[in-house]
């Protein structure tokens, strides 16, 4: 059983900047990959960056140029440096995981941590 803790979330008003945070209980570079999704009221939940094991990560359209995904083995952890937000980033951003054991595959989630970008 793998465990993701976000924290770093909270209230910051338009053009500022957060950074989340993911602490894993495992080796993060153990996982094929790590990303950070959002879920906002009422909508889906949308992918809004990944990294794979390599290093290469992707990032939704919407947050090119403004968020960062980063991740640190010393401790185990996954980041989101999110910049320029706009009251549009407000939503619940959650720490995911992929793991591969042979030919099984595992899926995490985090708990999630609440972002809220208003004046």
């Amino acid at each position: 059983q793998v465990q993701l803790v976000e924290s770093g979330g909270g209230l910051v008003q338009p053009g500022g900047s957060l950074r989340l945070s993911c602490a894993a209980s495992r080796n993060i570079f153990d996982f094929v990959a790590m990303g950070w999704y959002r879920q906002a009221p009422g909508k889906q939940r949308e992918l809004v960056a990944r990294i794979i094991r390599g290093g290469g990560a992707s990032y939704a359209d919407s947050v090119k140029g403004r968020f960062t995904v980063s991740r640190d083995n010393a401790p185990n952890t996954l980041f989101l440096q999110m910049t320029n937000l706009k009251p549009e980033d407000t939503a619940v951003y959650y720490c995911n995981a992929d793991y591969r054991l042979g030919s099984s595959q595992y899926n995490y989630w985090g708990q999630g941590t609440q972002v809220t970008v208003s004046a």
